[in-house]
């Protein structure tokens, strides 16, 4: 069971850059940010290879939960060094580590969360999980599988599509809240509210 002191660990994957900021991949990156907007946090650059954000979210009262925000630094099939770094500074137990991240398997704008599993090829995934074991949550935010004969790679590396920017504001904002959820309120609550 986890230490009630032990903050909670956010971390969105994605690869730093500008020329990845707007990709399906960097979905992750763009949760924490709200995040932190929502914390009236700024992002700070943290000896793990990562930028990082304290805060607290929830209600005032005993759901209230401290948190840090991650962004690794690192590109992203090499999550798990800044990931291990910051869970052993901060000291938080792996069942309080989140990784959000863009998942193939569920259409676009669908959230499923879940504790454990495997990595269903996902490199940011594979790397965390070879440095921390499987037994972490994830905040998995479906994009979709690519379009005709697209390399997966390709897909995931390119800017979402203007139709699906139509409804990225609002997948974002709901991948954010079901963060919030899952810290405050537990696994389950968030499962039955937003797995869609």
């Amino acid at each position: 069971m986890s230490d009630d002191a032990a903050p909670w660990l956010i971390v969105g994957l994605g690869n730093p850059g500008a020329e990845y900021a707007g990709n399906r991949h960097n979905v992750g990156f763009m949760v924490v940010d709200l995040l932190a907007d929502r914390m009236r946090g700024k992002f700070k650059a943290h000896k793990a290879r990562a930028q990082v954000v304290e805060g607290r979210v929830g209600p005032p009262g005993p759901a209230n939960r401290r948190v840090v925000l991650a962004k690794p630094m690192s590109f992203m099939n090499l999550s798990g060094g800044p990931v291990t770094a910051l869970r052993d500074f901060y000291k938080v137990p792996v069942d309080r580590i989140v990784a959000v991240h863009d998942e193939l398997d569920i259409d676009y704008a669908t959230l499923r969360l879940k504790l454990g599993g495997g990595d269903n090829g996902h490199n940011g995934l594979k790397s965390m999980t070879k440095s921390l074991g499987p037994d972490y949550h994830r905040v998995r935010c479906g994009i979709g599988r690519p379009p005709g004969r697209m390399q997966v790679a390709d897909f995931v590396l390119k800017d979402f599509s203007s139709a699906e920017r139509k409804e990225l504001d609002w997948f974002v904002d709901r991948a954010a809240d079901a963060v919030e959820c899952l810290v405050t309120e537990g696994l389950e609550r968030a499962q039955s509210a937003y797995n869609s």
